[in-house]
């Protein structure tokens, strides 16, 4: 994870080049410059495997009569800027603006988590997002929270019922296993004490019914028993958290005679 001091040093070389970079505290506008716009990850949740370096585009558009000429992204975590948590820096110096007409661009950049230099489990949940932009000519603009965006641990979750096939009115088992990327460890874990539904769609139809909910246990494992009505289709659901994106089983067929 690259330090704020290491954003400072990136600036002052900034400023060398003619752009102005002042210390920014709380939001800022210098002459007649908007941020319009901030786009992280297309607007959804930011989520990163066990093993794959995730990198994702952040997007600012601002306008100024004098068109834009860059733009700066930081994630933090904490309750002041200033002496934050945590920060995440681009990937860039510098942000690769297209214009938008004479006045407006957008202004492009990258974040990359990376599990084998920073990235640790610690680090999944909510992330304010701080903008900077600045124009051709004197504006400049700072927004200290402009948005917010998640980073989380991506997951996975199976589903298997048994007996197959099986008499109708017997007992069917169907067990299931949630897991999540361990950043720490670049493995997948089990995801214990967490609710998810059973669901079960009939052969024929396009729609699941939930049937009962159930909590994971240790290793992430989930196993329940039901009575074999119909053919169909078993699957786990699980909704997902702040740290931990939902996801669903794929559909076992039970073929009930």
């Amino acid at each position: 994870m690259r330090t704020r001091a290491t954003f400072a040093a990136l600036t002052a070389v900034a400023a060398l080049g003619g752009l102005a970079a002042p210390a920014a505290h709380a939001d800022e506008v210098r002459g007649d410059i908007r941020i319009t716009d901030v786009v992280i990850n297309g607007g959804k949740n930011i989520v990163a495997d066990a093993t794959t370096p995730e990198t994702v585009t952040v997007s600012v558009t601002a306008t100024d009569p004098t068109g834009i000429h860059d733009a700066r992204v930081e994630l933090w975590r904490g309750t002041d800027w200033a002496n934050p948590d945590a920060v995440i820096l681009p990937d860039q110096d510098l942000a690769d603006c297209v214009p938008a007409g004479d006045t407006a661009a957008t202004c492009s950049l990258t974040v990359t988590l990376d599990q084998y230099r920073w990235l640790q489990n610690s680090d999944a949940g909510t992330w304010k997002v701080s903008v900077w932009a600045w124009a051709e000519g004197d504006g400049y603009a700072f927004q200290e929270a402009r948005t917010t965006t998640r980073l989380q641990r991506y997951s996975k979750l199976t589903a298997n019922a048994s007996p197959e096939p099986v008499k109708k009115g017997a007992t069917l088992t169907v067990s299931g296993n949630l897991t999540r990327a361990n950043w720490d460890t670049q493995v997948y874990a089990g995801y214990t004490n967490q609710p998810v539904k059973l669901q079960f769609r009939k052969a024929g139809t396009d729609t699941y019914s939930t049937v009962k909910t159930v909590y994971t246990g240790s290793g992430g494992a989930l196993r329940t028993t039901v009575t074999a009505s119909a053919d169909g289709y078993w699957r786990w659901n699980f909704a997902g958290t702040s740290t931990t994106p939902a996801v669903r089983a794929t559909g076992d067929y039970v073929d009930v005679q």
